[in-house]
């Protein structure tokens, strides 16, 4: 269920007008479309009680039409425990993973982050849910975020900490740490578990 109405109303109007701002083809319909821009921020501003310059750094740095971004997280057992890693922005715990990087498929992705933040290999095998992260308890966000969640299993690798992370463990369902909520819900971590214990269980969308 959608928490923050106004945020995604402000989010809405940032993406129609950089649709606007693509295609429209005068002058005087680019200036509408900049001042629509500049009245998103200005709503994001007051949504989220930040400095209006550091909103439009982050909330206007795309150019062309906007889609969702997708931050891909890989979902690695080891005797019935789950692997996260120690982030250092937040010193908070949350599944190997993070922005898809152009250049690299999703599970890809999924395998590349869990050897930079962890030092395990993996391979990726299967896709075990995509969700709007708008429909779930995560913080407000700037961005319309789609969450891919990838089952890997080890083929090699040791485990440690990497150049973003401050460590890394497995962690039974029952004695999760405290998580980095922007990253990664209780909710959906207890949800991969059920993975573990069904791997017959059906792939999860919104």
């Amino acid at each position: 269920m959608q928490q923050h109405p106004w945020l995604e109303y402000a989010k809405r109007v940032q993406a129609l007008a950089k649709a606007g701002l693509t295609y429209a083809e005068n002058s005087f319909d680019q200036e509408r479309y900049q001042e629509l821009s500049e009245i998103s921020v200005k709503l994001m501003s007051e949504i989220s009680d930040t400095e209006i310059t550091k909103v439009r750094e982050l909330f206007t740095n795309e150019v062309g039409y906007q889609t969702p971004k997708t931050d891909v997280r890989a979902v690695v057992f080891k005797e019935g425990k789950i692997l996260m890693v120690r982030e250092k922005v937040d010193n908070c715990w949350a599944l190997p993973g993070g922005w898809a990087d152009v250049g690299y498929s999703p599970g890809e992705v999924a395998v590349k982050e869990t050897q930079e933040e962890a030092g395990l290999e993996v391979k990726a095998v299967k896709l075990l849910g995509v969700f709007d992260k708008k429909f779930h308890a995560y913080p407000p966000t700037p961005y319309h975020t789609y969450k891919l969640f990838i089952l890997c299993e080890i083929i090699g690798g040791t485990l440690q900490q990497g150049s973003e992370t401050l460590d890394a463990q497995f962690f039974k369902r029952d004695a999760l740490p405290e998580l980095s909520v922007e990253r990664g819900t209780e909710g959906h971590i207890k949800l991969m578990f059920e993975y573990m214990d069904n791997p017959g269980k059906e792939i999860l969308f919104d």
